[in-house]
């Protein structure tokens, strides 16, 4: 069994930041958006044809991310912006016309889409390391956790509940970290002693080195 991350944070506090000590070579990059990401990053090259060896692969549809998941040889992968595979499929068929039980199959499919990634993360070789980067959202209590669709999908399923570790990115003091710990008003969890703080530097290679070395990874 494979071990899956989910990295939560707003919208510039490092989650793309924290790839910029990894190898290219040995990641397999999936960004659901085509961005440029935020550090000097000639080695992260798209993969086609022309260029097989490539590290980066733009989709945001949920079957071919599972589909490279599954038959990559890279024992990293990461999902980037996690959360615009569910929006933006919301997004193409905002201009449904659907009602009663056909408007709720949209959701449906979407949380299925989204439960699919997460299952497949959880469910490849022991090997394969997944981190999946996505946006949080925070309610009107203060309570932060993974950004969805709404109401509708939440009640169907509860994301973070799939996996052992959840980090969160947070910028403090001009610096990127990542909380390891339940604040009590998120979703953050890791198992004991796996990190040795509360808050981390934001370096997703040593966040890998550490859970290699926790589970015997080699």
């Amino acid at each position: 069994m494979s071990t899956a991350v989910l990295i939560l944070g707003e919208s510039g506090s490092g989650k793309s930041t924290s790839l910029r000590f990894l190898e290219p070579e040995k990641v397999m990059l999936i960004q659901a958006v085509r961005k440029p990401l935020p550090f000097r990053s000639a080695d992260w090259q798209i993969a086609s044809k022309e260029n097989p060896e490539g590290s980066v692969i733009v989709t945001d549809n949920s079957q071919k991310i599972c589909a490279i998941m599954q038959r990559t040889k890279r024992d990293i992968i990461v999902i980037d912006d996690f959360q615009y595979v569910m929006a933006n499929e919301f997004m193409r068929r905002v201009t449904d016309q659907a009602k009663g039980n056909e408007a709720f199959q949209k959701y449906n499919e979407i949380g299925r889409a989204a439960w699919d990634i997460f299952n497949t993360a959880g469910h490849l070789p022991e090997n394969k390391r997944v981190y999946i980067l996505s946006h949080s959202s925070t309610d009107e209590l203060g309570n932060t956790k993974l950004k969805t669709i709404g109401r509708l999908l939440d009640e169907k399923i509860v994301l973070e509940g799939m996996l052992t570790i959840v980090l969160r990115a947070i910028r403090k003091d001009g610096e990127n970290y990542f909380k390891t710990q339940n604040s009590g008003n998120d979703t953050v969890k890791s198992p004991i002693g796996m990190f040795a703080e509360d808050q981390i530097p934001n370096d997703l290679a040593a966040v890998d080195a550490g859970i290699c070395e926790y589970y015997g990874i080699k």
